[in-house]
């Protein structure tokens, strides 16, 4: 019965696209896509001097959220199949055993012939419905798949270019834009991305992008196909409207900070394997992260913390004490120092680094204005620099937003209130805004 199934195709459309791959292949030169920022940020952040703060506005009910029930990805029980760890959790696939006869031999474009033939002549469907049916019981979006069969493909081959062939079949199966070209005699995982993917590999075939995903890759020439899998038409988007269900790793955060000579603390929890999952992402537009809400349990212990602190008081004296919270309790660091590359935070990741710089904390003020306020907030996006801005009606350094006047916030100007801009971005127009959605 193997044997008959190893020479029968599953599915015609993939005896074609076979077929296809045959034909001419063409090089591309990639482009690295450009840095989120034209210049290089601020490296020491001068602070200023604090001033009475303005209270105006209505008075602030911060209404708690309620704590559900801690929810947590469901465990598989242990069957037939090879176990994939995935931030957490322990899942079982189903690989069926021919699968890994695949190899990428010869290193050129009939070693990937070859394997895409023993991939296509198995029976996958049994493995595409697992992954579907894990994808959707902890809540993944297109970025959580992606994973999942790149830790499924790593499980299944110890080749790094057999695993990235296994995985781009897998892909298209489930129907996402992928291909593989060959560079420097090695397998590379092209994919087509909603947003755009800065400092990375970028090809343009038929007119579309495609991006080399894997940290450190450095592009170049590569030989590569330009037709798609047939119905493989989904470009991998990475919003995450929300977070995915992961396998509970309870931590606690404590934040200290001053705001007219009294200290406060705030403290939080949250689970340890999403700041891992949010840790993978690469470079992706920055309405990404303003929009990603932050998990509920943190939000709410952020709210209870606050609570006592700002109820009964003006909407001006809020604004300013969370925005002091910001500014205070996170050491300022770039990105190149902490981490040796540029990194936008996630709202929930910058509650979780000691350090952070300015896009990352004006995300998090971003969310918490939206969320305790309800207030119309924008990011707003100097050549080197990120703050904030308000739609309230105070004095103040402001910008306009479609005609709509917004008074500057910047998380990252200590003490400032709100309405106060660094001087040196007093007089500079900014070059976009981030909206939340």
């Amino acid at each position: 019965m193997q044997n008959s199934a190893f020479s029968g195709y599953k599915d015609k459309s993939d005896s074609a696209f076979e077929h296809y791959l045959q034909s001419q292949w063409s090089e591309y030169n990639s482009f690295i896509s450009p840095s989120l920022y034209k210049k290089a940020k601020p490296k020491v952040i001068l602070s200023a001097t604090p001033k009475p703060i303005l209270t105006r506005g209505p008075n602030i009910h911060i209404k708690v959220l309620k704590k559900s029930a801690k929810k947590s990805a469901p465990f598989l029980k242990k069957r037939e199949g090879i176990g994939v760890k995935f931030f957490g959790a322990l899942l079982y696939f189903s690989i069926d055993a021919g699968v890994k006869r695949a190899r990428f031999y010869p290193q050129n474009k009939s070693g990937i012939v070859n394997a895409f033939s023993v991939f296509a002549s198995r029976n996958e469907n049994r493995l595409l419905h697992e992954i579907k049916k894990s994808s959707k019981s902890m809540h993944l979006n297109d970025w959580g798949v992606y994973m999942l069969v790149q830790k499924i493909a790593q499980k299944s081959f110890s080749d790094l270019d057999d695993e990235k062939l296994f995985a781009w079949f897998l892909l298209n199966k489930l129907g996402y834009d992928t291909k593989v070209g060959i560079n420097a005699h090695h397998i590379a995982l092209l994919s087509r991305t909603k947003q755009i993917i800065y400092a990375a590999p970028k090809y343009t075939i038929e007119g579309k992008s495609y991006y080399l995903l894997s940290q450190n890759a450095l592009g170049g020439t590569l030989y590569t196909y330009a037709k798609s899998y047939p119905n493989a038409i989904k470009a991998v988007d990475f919003s995450l409207k929300s977070l995915p269900l992961l396998v509970q790793n309870r931590q606690t955060k404590r934040r200290t900070f001053i705001l007219q000579n009294r200290e406060y603390s705030i403290s939080y929890h949250y689970n340890k394997n999403l700041i891992d999952f949010m840790k993978t992402y690469p470079q992706v537009s920055y309405s990404v992260y303003f929009s990603t809400p932050l998990q509920k349990e943190t939000l709410s212990d952020i709210e209870a913390s606050f609570k006592p602190y700002l109820d009964g008081k003006k909407m001006t004296y809020g604004l300013n004490f969370v925005l002091r919270f910001v500014q205070s309790a996170f050491a300022y660091e770039r990105d190149q120092q902490q981490f040796g590359k540029e990194k936008v935070m996630f709202a929930q990741e910058t509650l979780y680094y000691d350090k952070s710089d300015c896009e990352d904390r004006a995300t998090l003020y971003a969310r918490l204005v939206k969320k305790l306020f309800g207030i119309s907030v924008v990011g707003v996006k100097y050549a080197n620099h990120m703050a904030t801005a308000l739609y309230i009606p105070i004095s103040g350094a402001s910008v306009h937003v479609h005609g709509k006047r917004y008074v500057i916030a910047d998380p990252t100007y200590i003490n400032a209130n709100v309405g106060e801009s660094m001087p040196r971005y007093k007089s500079i127009i900014p070059d976009k805004f981030i909206y939340l959605r």
